[in-house]
């Protein structure tokens, strides 16, 4: 009796990665397996956009999309990927240790893209740079070079005094920065005849550059401030959370923040949580320097405030401070702690479901000396059964043998350098 064979078709889904250029994309794509289906390159414009897409989806449906650079020259690619209903991912560059092994082209950076992506390596949700956040962190952007040219003007003033003639100099030299600028402004050069000319059309060029950069600056925070209430009005419900601190906040964690999947990402985006740094008979953490530097720089300035403001934080200090911890190292545990309420404000006010990280976050929360500021609004309202479970956590806590209690202490000597 004979043998019949069966083939089995299976379908092909397509895995893409990106390398993305200032002018040109390239792309590779991978079907499930890992096999290396083919290579393209488009240009950075919506037409070639259009024409990845379409050359993707010949080959197969499209599972995931990998792009290096997803915030910078990938952002328009990922805005039309998200449109079309496309699931995306971020992808940080390979690696030197690939790049020495199998070389460096566009190709097979796009290729490496894609077989991360298949690997589950990367797993970063990119942000969507499409709402009110987005429009903060452009406006901030130009606030930013707006502040710098200030200052140069403000310290171009000073350098043009003190070379001016002597009458003219010490008739402003005592001067404050608003008097000064205020009476440069009204100086009349006349004709170029002499020094005292030149001096008094430099100081008045400067003076009026630092009037107009002061206008643009005043309207951009007017601006800040109000697309900051409308984005996230619990965080800027915060005590000591104005529309600089929030603006650094929220251009972290994007208009989406559901993507940071519990707030001990978000603190590790800010650079305030602690890194194992563990060998042996070693159990430490070390300093954590990375993440977003502005947005640690908020949470610095936030816990200064607290320090000086809040009762609890400054009993908190006082009692880190009686068990030999030094002030840098209390702050970097408050700034821990503020990134957990931020980050309860900032999923308050998109309204997505957090994932639950499990016993962990709970002892946390509900440890006496775990948030030394304002309480979150509707932490109060919780079932019978959570409150059974607080309960349990708060008894094992006390009894001194918790693991949470170690990895806490372990956070003194830990996070970010306060700018």
């Amino acid at each position: 009796m004979g043998m019949v064979a069966t083939i089995e078709l299976v379908e092909v889904r397509v895995t893409v990665g990106v390398d993305t250029h200032a002018d040109v994309h390239v792309a590779a794509a991978i079907d499930q397996h890992g096999r290396l289906l083919g290579t393209t390159s488009v240009p950075s414009t919506a037409a070639g956009h259009a024409r990845l897409t379409a050359w993707a989806q010949q080959l197969g449906p499209i599972d995931q999309v990998g792009i290096e650079g997803t915030g910078s020259y990938g952002a328009g690619l990922t805005r039309h990927l998200l449109d079309q209903g496309i699931s995306v991912v971020e992808v940080v560059r390979p690696n030197r240790q690939t790049r020495r092994r199998r070389g460096k082209t566009d190709a097979i950076d796009a290729e490496t893209a894609a077989r991360s992506v298949l690997a589950g390596t990367a797993l970063g949700m990119p942000k969507t740079a499409d709402g009110a956040v987005e429009m903060i962190r452009t406006l901030r952007l130009v606030r930013r070079s707006a502040m710098k040219a200030r200052t140069q003007a403000a310290n171009q003033l000073r350098a043009v005094l003190v070379t001016a003639p002597q009458v003219l100099r010490d008739r402003l030299r005592a001067l404050s920065l608003p008097q000064l600028v205020d009476a440069a402004a009204r100086c009349r050069p006349g004709r170029l005849v002499g020094i005292e000319a030149a001096s008094k059309l430099a100081l008045k060029s400067l003076a009026t550059r630092y009037q107009q950069l002061t206008a643009e600056i005043t309207t951009l925070d007017a601006e800040i401030e109000k697309l900051a209430h409308q984005a996230a009005p619990q965080l800027m419900a915060i005590k000591g959370v104005g529309a600089d601190t929030a603006g650094a906040l929220l251009a972290a964690a994007g208009d989406n923040p559901e993507r940071l999947h519990s707030e001990s990402a978000f603190a590790h985006l800010c650079g305030v949580a602690p890194i194992p740094a563990s060998s042996g008979k070693t159990n430490r953490h070390r300093l954590n320097r990375g993440g977003n530097r502005d947005a640690n720089r908020a949470l610095y300035v936030l816990a200064l405030g607290r320090l000086s403001y809040d009762e609890r934080t400054r009993a908190y200090a006082a009692r880190r401070t009686a068990e030999g911890k030094t002030k840098r190292e209390i702050i970097r545990c408050i700034k821990r702690y503020l990134a957990r309420e931020v980050f309860r404000a900032l999923t308050a006010d998109g309204q997505t479901a957090v994932r639950s990280t499990g016993a962990s976050d709970l002892a946390h929360e509900h440890r006496p000396d775990a948030v030394p500021g304002p309480d979150i609004p509707g932490d109060r309202t919780r079932s019978g059964a959570h409150e059974q479970g607080v309960r349990a956590v708060r008894a094992h806590l006390t009894s001194g043998d918790c693991l949470l209690e170690r990895l806490t202490d372990a956070t003194t000597t830990v996070g970010a350098v306060p700018a």
